[in-house]
């Protein structure tokens, strides 16, 4: 490239960046609502928000919006000006409260501070309006530490919490129980592709969710009966899609409902104790050797890489020097195959082996004493949980330590909760 074609190229770029820096600086976000329905009645029951930018413009869409925000840093900032145009929109059309809004939002923007300007009316949002914030399911394995806080952090202000786009990526499956969504919204290529074995394991995976928790199932891209159907097939009792409204400005009249807002799951907040101490208050312990418990943890380990099940493998080594070089192998080769795998202990690093997240214990962290290794997928869980057996107590040649496993899914998934709530988020940098 010559010196005139790369300077023109850098003052197009330049140009680029100030209509960015101008949008956001100047909120020129606008939103669009589209209806959400009852599958049986058609009846509306609340409205998704859609963000846009200024039209004719290269950030006219949110995924042009959101890429560059990404790259030029302003995408949490972005993501409050998004949500405050939502919320001032519904305010501005009086939006009862029996209607439910759904929000979307980057999950490690929750937890970042809501700019100065924006701030009431993000709290008058979360007081008037029966909100829903949207985590794409792209975020389940990307940071599941930021989705996780993300996820307390809209519990904490009484706002349901939704899984949208769920079957884009069926992997994430393993990680819905952690996130125990009050709906899961099952992606546009659901409901609309030919049904086959990829397909069939997500519906099973949202199912036995559904069954477990009480979640509302939600469909997109309904656009004709016959998608209506497959919906219904699916288990979803909620809708959206062309068939029952595009995207618009809300009305600023309301006909009463004839049926209250959607219920809201509102799961109890994540105990800080340690599985060891989750496990043990449900299940006896019993007493074992090293060499039992290294089998019995081998085995779970490679339950997460199973390609037909993926699943999250999370584990405490107490110490970094236990996640010796044949373990860091041996996660490595799972990390290869499962949703995500994760090491916990004193002075372990960030990275400890490929594509394995490393998260440092403080030295007072009672966890940092438990050996433990929990594998939660689709349909199996499973956490063993281990310490050593106190100072006199311990058996010479027979037992070191005292164990708990478990198979008990809601057991196993407060168990993984306790150790997920400490991993590290990498606070996503891309969208």
């Amino acid at each position: 490239m010559d010196h005139h074609a790369a300077a023109a190229a850098g003052a197009a770029a330049d140009d680029v960046r100030a209509e960015f820096d101008r949008l956001v600086d100047l909120r020129q976000v606008s939103v669009v609502f589209q209806p959400i329905v009852d599958l049986d009645s058609s009846q509306v029951m609340g409205f998704e928000a859609l963000a846009r930018g200024p039209h004719g413009s290269p950030f006219a869409t949110p995924t042009a919006m959101f890429e560059y925000a990404y790259q030029v840093g302003r995408a949490f900032e972005l993501d409050w000006i998004c949500r405050a145009s939502a919320f001032r929109a519904a305010l501005g059309a009086a939006l009862p409260p029996d209607f439910t809004l759904f929000v979307n939002a980057e999950p490690a923007a929750l937890g970042a501070e809501c700019p100065p300007d924006l701030l009431e009316t993000i709290r008058t949002g979360v007081s008037e309006l029966n909100v829903v914030v949207e985590l794409t399911e792209r975020h389940l394995a990307d940071d599941p530490a930021a989705v996780l806080d993300a996820v307390a952090s809209a519990r904490a202000d009484g706002l349901g919490v939704a899984i949208d786009d769920v079957g884009a990526e069926p992997a994430s499956l393993a990680m819905m129980p952690l996130v125990h969504p009050d709906v899961i919204k099952l992606d546009l290529s659901l409901i609309q592709g030919s049904p086959d074995v990829a397909i069939a394991r997500t519906i099973n995976g949202v199912l036995a969710e559904v069954e477990r928790t009480g979640a509302i199932v939600l469909a997109e891209g309904v656009e004709t009966p016959e998608h209506t159907n497959m919906a219904l097939a699916m288990g979803a009792t909620m809708g959206q899609g062309w068939r029952y409204g595009r995207p618009r400005p809300l009305a600023d009249h309301w006909r009463r409902k004839r049926s209250p807002a959607l219920p809201l799951l509102r799961p109890e907040p994540t105990s800080r104790a340690t599985p060891y101490q989750v496990v043990t208050e449900e299940r006896p312990a019993r007493k074992a050797t090293k060499q039992l418990l290294m089998s019995l943890s081998r085995h779970l380990e490679y339950r997460a890489a199973d390609p037909s099940e993926p699943g999250v493998l999370v584990a405490c080594f107490q110490e970094a020097q236990h996640f010796d070089c044949p373990t860091q192998r041996r996660y490595a080769h799972v990390a290869e195959s499962a949703v995500m795998v994760a090491a916990l202990g004193r002075d372990m690093p960030t990275d400890p082996a490929p594509r394995v997240r490393g998260t440092r214990l403080d030295p007072d962290d009672p966890l940092a004493d438990e050996w433990v290794v929990i594998v939660v997928a689709a349909h199996f869980g499973a956490a063993l949980v281990a310490r050593h057996l106190p100072p006199g107590v311990v058996e010479a040649e027979v037992a070191s330590y005292e164990f708990a496993i478990t198979y008990d899914r809601d057991l196993v998934i407060a168990a993984a909760q306790s150790l997920m709530q400490r991993i590290e988020s990498r606070h996503m940098t891309h969208p």
